[in-house]
């Protein structure tokens, strides 16, 4: 496993992490076998994890502590996120902070985090919705402020609202923030242009989730693809979307270099970008904890194919089935 800064915080992260939303709240999670791939991610070197109060109503979260207090709390960089109050995903234009995020709020849904959680401190506390309209509100400083002095989170964050790179922006200038999570893949690569600069600058760590554009990206999606009743992807791969993804993952195989599988390339794509602090694929599997952590080898990209992946960007906005 290869490390990476985090920001200004200073934590060396490896750069492949684990996302651990499948775990908590999907049809067919199942424990055992999270608790099997977790050990197996420890034992790769993965020291970043991130879960949320909001998968599986604490179950990811529960699974997480247990696994920091397996392997020793030094070996575990945590990283959890706040629900909106009014469980409403994604954050829309007009929603007000006192709705989303009252202070009070922030401070007990942190401290039901570390109920579920067993430990004494949260690495990295961010929020799962964001609105810039919110940045300049004194009333979430302050209690992120407090719960930094009282040693409760060492780090805050916020998660960005899918495909609104820019809606992150201003909570990065207000100097409150460590860390962005934000979509980055082969498709989505809209971040590039004005998000990562501005980490850079300020020295913020960079989250790359849905390396896998929710599946498209590992090549097996077909037209006939369908998930079990209540599974999630029911929703986001609607009839329109299931197409267009399917059709733009099938042009991308003619870039695909010999011998590389379609999650490699997705992989190493988010990996050459040095504003990445760490990428967090969903992890279910032991196969895929391996397969993923054989990526962290320092091998680069052909700077010509970089070139020609840059082709297969797919600027998208949000709609009512991408939440």
């Amino acid at each position: 496993m290869r490390y990476r800064t985090f920001g200004r915080t200073g934590w060396q992260v490896g750069e492949i992490g684990y996302g651990m939303w499948g775990m908590g709240g999907w049809v067919d999670s199942d424990d055992a076998q999270s608790r099997a791939s977790l050990r197996r991610a420890v034992e790769l070197g993965v020291n970043f994890f991130d879960t949320a109060l909001a998968y599986g109503e604490g179950r990811s979260e529960r699974l997480l502590g247990e696994l920091a207090r397996e392997v020793g709390r030094e070996r575990v960089i945590v990283a959890t996120k706040i629900p909106p109050k009014t469980r409403r995903w994604p954050s829309r234009r007009g929603y007000r902070l006192e709705e989303e995020f009252p202070p009070e709020y922030i401070r007990e849904s942190t401290y039901r985090s570390l109920e579920h959680l067993g430990l004494e401190w949260i690495d990295l506390q961010q929020f799962h919705t964001w609105e810039d309209a919110w940045a300049q509100d004194e009333r979430w400083q302050r209690v992120v402020d407090d719960l930094k002095r009282e040693g409760v989170i060492r780090a805050m964050g916020v998660s960005v609202n899918r495909w609104e790179p820019w809606n992150g922006i201003g909570a990065i200038l207000t100097g409150w923030i460590d860390a962005v999570q934000v979509i980055y893949n082969l498709f989505d690569q809209a971040p590039e242009d004005a998000l990562f600069p501005l980490c850079r600058e300020k020295k913020i760590g960079v989250i790359a989730r849905v390396p896998f554009d929710e599946g498209t990206l590992t090549g097996t999606l077909t037209l006939e693809s369908r998930w079990p009743e209540g599974d999630w992807r029911n929703t986001y791969f609607v009839p329109e979307n299931l197409r267009q993804s399917v059709e733009r993952a099938e042009r991308l195989r003619a870039d695909l270099p010999p011998g590389m599988t379609m999650p490699e390339l997705a992989l190493r794509w988010i990996l050459q970008n040095d504003a990445v602090s760490t990428v967090i694929p969903g992890m279910r599997r032991i196969g895929h904890v391996e397969a993923n952590c054989a990526v962290s080898d320092g091998q680069p990209l052909d700077a010509g194919l970089i070139n020609r992946l840059k082709a297969h960007r797919w600027d998208r906005t949000p709609t009512t089935w991408s939440q």
